[in-house]
């Protein structure tokens, strides 16, 4: 790339810490492609602060779950995305990259591009599966979207929108054969006997809403094989005392919290029960038997129906196009109920050799090199901008 004449400044927003796991791939590859001089800043996670970024404003500001949940945080996003805007129009850098947080983003987006600055989003809205409608918000706010998954970019290019193909950085990162002995060994498990990992979420509000019903399934499970293990992870030290406190009420569970290391307890595991979201799409790539499963508030619950175009939430059944894997939801999602279906991922052999084998095709068709390819995008944009200047 020639050289600049002022340093290079991409300005990026991430807001959830799947954001911030797509936004430092794309910084891996951006730092190794762009001059050293490059300049990245904006609202990201710790992952991107590792690859040199600068944060602004910490992440967490922007992780608000659901519609009821986020009105008392409205006022203070809206703070910061005004703060932001201010300061992006008036140092115009020479691209913007949304990272996911759509309704964060596509507002900031519009007016920046509106002013002539570059705007690229990373990861498609679920357009295809609710909420169709924001496609008119991506015309309207995104000179190209760079896609995790191969078939969005026709819905996209169909409707105007420039958009690439880049693939998922998960797929790239995790290897297509899963190390169960490497990963009991590092995490202190019996190197044999079956062994469940529960995944009730990274936030207190998850928490809150599904924890308790996890571990009344987990007593379940163990009541009927009492040689069972568990395994959950802890995504921060609050979390981990919130689920200590859980484990407290539940005595004589074999369970063993460790601090964060998901992947790692998900790669130690016979099977899975775990809360929907985008670890379940880590879970498919660990080639695991799973249950999924969510628990909302009422209002939010409707809403998301409501909207709704899919029979299936779980991104290893939407990809694979049918249900895979069980997802139990809302109030089916009782004790009995997913103990009983976790059992039975863990026990049939059948369906465990008929999920290594989707699971593994669907691997194969994330695992693109993302770090490289979207970052080649971003240097096409940002060249492209120089030519017209």
């Amino acid at each position: 790339m020639a050289l600049q004449t002022h340093p290079l400044r991409l300005a990026m927003v991430a807001g959830e810490p799947s954001g911030d796991l797509l936004a430092s791939s794309l910084l891996k590859g951006l730092v190794s492609k762009l001059p050293d001089t490059a300049q990245y800043y904006g609202i990201g996670g710790p992952r991107m602060q590792a690859v040199g970024f600068d944060a602004h404003w910490p992440m967490d500001k922007l992780t608000v779950r659901g519609y009821v949940e986020a009105l008392k945080h409205i006022p203070e996003i809206l703070r910061i995305r005004r703060e932001l805007k201010h300061q992006l129009l008036a140092e115009q850098p020479d691209v913007f990259i949304g990272v996911d947080a759509p309704d964060f983003n596509f507002g900031l987006e519009h007016s920046l591009r509106e002013a002539g600055i570059p705007t690229i989003h990373f990861v498609c809205p679920s357009i295809w599966a609710w909420r169709g409608g924001r496609i008119k918000k991506i015309q309207k706010s995104v000179d190209h979207m760079l896609c995790v998954f191969p078939f969005e970019t026709a819905i996209l290019e169909k409707a105007g929108v420039a958009a690439s193909y880049v693939g998922h950085p998960l797929a790239d990162d995790i290897p297509l054969e899963p190390d169960v002995p490497g990963a009991r060994r590092a995490l202190g498990l019996p190197h044999s006997g079956p062994i469940i990992a529960v995944l009730p979420g990274s936030r207190r509000s998850e928490i809150n809403l599904i924890g308790p019903t996890f571990f009344d399934a987990m007593q379940i499970m163990q009541q009927r094989e009492p040689g069972l293990r568990f395994v959950m992870p802890a995504a921060t030290p609050a979390i981990h005392a919130q689920l200590q406190e859980l484990a407290s009420q539940h005595q004589g569970l074999a369970l063993t919290i460790v601090d964060g290391q998901s992947q790692l307890a998900m790669t130690a595991a016979d099977a899975i029960l775990v809360k929907s979201g985008t670890v379940t799409l880590e879970a498919a790539l660990l080639k695991k038997p799973m249950v999924i499963s969510y628990k909302v508030p009422w209002l939010t619950g409707q809403i998301m129906r409501r909207q709704a175009y899919l029979p299936y939430v779980g991104l290893p059944n939407i990809l694979a196009g049918r249900f895979v894997v069980p997802e139990i939801l809302q109030h089916f999602a009782t004790p009995e109920a997913l103990a009983d279906a976790t059992l039975t991922q863990l026990h049939d052999e059948a369906n465990r050799r008929t999920l290594t084998e989707v699971f593994t095709q669907m691997h194969h068709a994330l695992r693109q090199n993302t770090s490289e390819r979207a970052a080649e995008v971003v240097a096409r944009v940002v060249e492209s901008r120089k030519g017209r200047a």
